[in-house]
């Protein structure tokens, strides 16, 4: 049931049906109210999806019907959510979000009290409860039975928490910012955080209906970014997911930054002002091979995790990082946020050009990309990689090609049925060449 990041799927065909929304609640309610010794609440926020209300309603009934208060957000970012669990001191916090997915997904995302996401065991538990009916007979009556309210005041507690994570020395005055709130969940927050530290800022794609969010913008579409920081001669564009807990970054010039040159920039500021503990990074198998060779160049570590950023959390707790992130411009800055959060990533690199006094096409220069092309093939099922033969020789061959001057990486994706196909090579051409080879091999094997 769950993936990578929470539940996730069509809206109103299982397993995201207001049915199971109300079970996930249920047994959710269930796991917080075994952990703590009083009456527990759980806040509960949404994007701007248009089935993010039927599924708010069936959640917030599954959590009262087990003796839970419920605390209604309306619609915010996902580590808005984290943020409110914590600040709140809330028993859980849960995000109705399906992230950068198109309008019709929808997903169900569970934080503990601490702002972090559950732990597999956690997610297991509330899977087993569902699947073995073990709480069906629980019903609270009477004064039992939990109570729905309204934190009214949300998104300002969540653009204030936001704001403490910039310098104190510093302003944004004299900046042109574009921003890019993918008709999701950042369309009513970003447009006043910037502002705030006195920036100009110009908001496009900032007008949600419930059927637009992600549609052609956002975060994995920065062309219209891209665009209009070239018309407007802004400074620099800002680009978010549906739910707010990416970042893309688009120069002075309409060049688009990835995830990876985000974190080398902000991993540059860290080690300069003695903030990098360890002197240590994480990302990915999916970080760029340039990534790792500016890490070498600024002399700094580098720990890789599986994809996900649960993952990159993970590591990065165990490891004693406090910053870690993908290609995607999921960002973790373990000092401001426990979860990635695309607006407090966004303030992290304003600091950076601020403290440089550079401009970001001169910051970006920190890293080289290497050649890279990325498929994403549709599939059926999701057999081991290794237990397909012809795969795996198709793998080999194209390894035997690149001779140790770029490299493959194939992997299912947590949150949809999709294979990914990864190839680095020494130019642009051979790595195209063989990710189209090996993404036939897949359609022809699973698609």
């Amino acid at each position: 049931m769950f993936g990578t990041d929470g539940v996730r799927g069509i809206a109103n065909i299982a397993p995201m049906t207001p049915e199971m929304a109300l079970e996930i609640g249920r047994a959710a309610a269930c796991v917080c109210r075994a952990s703590r010794d009083h009456r527990c609440r759980i806040a509960v926020g949404n994007d701007t999806r248009l089935s993010g209300a039927m599924l708010e309603s069936a959640l917030a009934a599954g959590i009262c019907s087990m003796g839970v208060d419920v605390l209604l957000t309306g619609p915010i970012t996902t580590p808005g959510i984290a943020s409110i669990t914590r600040s709140m001191g809330v028993d859980a916090g849960i995000m109705i979000s399906a992230s950068h997915n198109p309008y019709q997904d929808n997903g169900i995302k569970i934080f503990s009290h601490d702002g972090f996401k559950l732990l597999d065991s956690q997610e297991d538990e509330i899977e087993r409860l569902i699947v073995s009916g073990g709480i069906k007979d629980i019903r609270p009556t009477g004064s039992d039975i939990g109570r729905i309210s309204r934190i009214e005041d949300a998104v300002e507690l969540y653009i204030a928490f936001c704001l403490r994570s910039f310098p104190k020395d510093r302003t944004l005055k004299g900046l042109t910012i574009v921003l890019d709130c993918a008709n999701g969940a950042t369309s009513r927050i970003a447009p006043r955080v910037f502002p705030d530290l006195g920036a100009k800022v110009i908001a496009i794609h900032c007008e949600p209906d419930g059927i637009n969010i992600n549609d052609h913008c956002g975060s994995q579409f920065p062309a219209d970014l891209a665009e209009k920081v070239r018309s407007a001669n802004a400074d620099l564009g800002l680009s978010f997911d549906g739910d707010g807990d990416r970042l893309i970054a688009v120069d002075e010039k309409g060049q688009v930054l990835t995830g990876d040159h985000i974190l080398a920039i902000c991993c540059k500021m860290y080690k300069d002002r003695g903030w990098l503990k360890n002197n240590l990074v994480v990302s990915t198998v999916m970080s760029n091979y340039g990534f790792l060779m500016a890490l070498e160049k600024l002399a700094i570590d580098h720990a890789t995790s599986a994809v996900g950023d649960r993952y990159v959390l993970e590591m990065m707790k165990e490891k004693g990082a406090v910053i870690g992130g993908e290609p995607s411009g999921h960002i973790v800055f373990l000092d401001h946020h426990t979860t990635g959060d695309g607006i407090i990533s966004a303030l992290q690199l304003l600091a950076a050009l601020r403290l440089e006094g550079k401009p970001l096409s001169q910051l970006s220069q920190i890293m080289q990309m290497s050649p890279q092309e990325i498929i994403n093939v549709e599939i059926k099922s999701k057999p081991p990689l290794n237990a397909i033969p012809e795969l795996q020789e198709a793998i080999r061959e194209a390894e035997l090609e690149l001779n140790r001057r770029g490299r493959v990486l194939i992997r299912y994706s947590g949150t949809q049925s999709m294979c990914r196909i990864m190839v680095e090579g020494p130019t642009e051409e051979v790595a195209r060449r063989l990710a189209r080879l090996l993404a036939d091999t897949v359609r022809k094997c699973i698609g």
